[in-house]
């Protein structure tokens, strides 16, 4: 199942650094990789929304979340194999699902683009795209390098796979904030985003694209109630931050647990679109819950501190 396709410096390349990383090299390639996770977007989302600056998080919101969604769209198109599935010298050393085989397409995903190198763009680059200074600048040029290196580095990328994750990060991260500048009305802009990721709904069939999809739309929706009806403020305390951020990704993960309930285990796991409907309304939900109507518990927190002040 999938298609391959490759050049012979890509296996020859990946060959070579996989006979010279050993265990310490396969170590810090697999801690950099981390760093493209979702979970790290969204951790560092999550601090910039709640905690930093609101207008600064939905900045870098946006451009990650059309990227996490674009991505499996291109992925479901080239339905392109990863390289250890055909090249036996090459090794996978960090599966995508780890509880998964390592040869289960369904579970380990197709490999191009790779997600972890679009990711790493629209989320470092974002940061010093909007706030130019020299140490974001940095951080927003090395590690999308060493997060999409490191994927080839473990064995589940092409490097062409990582070149292309890039140039969609770099398209997203300049498309979707001229967008916002051209288009006055945001619901039209809002509009022409779910139009341009909405194509996926007619030939995705990896699970990942409606988990975007829905967390994409509980976004926006979530941005735009907390604007009119929650308006909490940022701060900078760092107990506040901590608190913030631990409730967060309590409910975030609460609601996860609660939305599967209804639904047995069989029928979320199907490949049907009933249950990938299923999939991106609930994430649409805990999206939604967890970025415009938790913060409303802010204000009772800040009651709380300023009593104690």
């Amino acid at each position: 199942m999938g298609n391959t396709f490759f050049f012979e410096w890509e296996v020859a390349l990946m060959q070579w650094i996989q006979s010279w990383l050993g265990p310490v090299g396969t170590a810090i390639a697999s801690a950099l990789s981390e760093m493209g996770e979702q979970l790290v977007c969204v951790a560092v989302l999550g601090f910039l929304y709640w905690c930093w600056e609101k207008e600064y998080g939905k900045y870098v919101g946006l451009n990650v979340l059309v990227g996490i969604t674009l991505n499996p769209m291109i992925k479901n198109i080239f339905i392109r194999r990863r390289p250890y599935f055909d090249h036996a010298g090459i090794k996978c050393l960090k599966p995508v699902e780890k509880g998964a085989d390592i040869y289960d397409i369904s579970a380990q995903g197709y490999s191009f683009p790779s997600g972890h190198s679009t990711n790493a763009v629209t989320l470092y680059t974002s940061l010093c795209r909007y706030k130019k200074n020299r140490a974001l600048m940095i951080i927003g040029i090395i590690l999308p390098l060493l997060v999409g290196i490191s994927r080839f580095c473990v064995g589940v990328h092409y490097p062409t796979d990582v070149l292309c994750g890039w140039a969609l990060g770099l398209i997203v991260i300049f498309l979707v904030p001229a967008l916002y500048r051209v288009i006055k009305n945001r619901w039209m802009f809002y509009g022409l985003l779910v139009l341009i990721t909405l194509p996926g709904w007619f030939y995705c069939k990896s699970a990942d694209y409606y988990t975007a999809f829905g967390i994409l739309i509980g976004f926006i929706l979530a941005v735009e109630f907390e604007e009119r009806f929650v308006k909490f403020e940022n701060t900078r305390n760092i107990l506040r931050c901590i608190l913030r951020l631990v409730l967060g990704v309590g409910v975030f993960f609460g609601l996860s647990a609660l939305s599967k309930l209804p639904f047995s285990k069989e029928f979320l796991d199907t490949a049907s679109m009933a249950s990938y409907a299923v999939r991106a309304a609930r994430y649409c939900v805990i999206i939604f819950v967890t970025m415009g109507v938790y913060p409303l518990v802010f204000k009772l927190g800040d009651r709380v501190f300023k009593r104690k002040g």
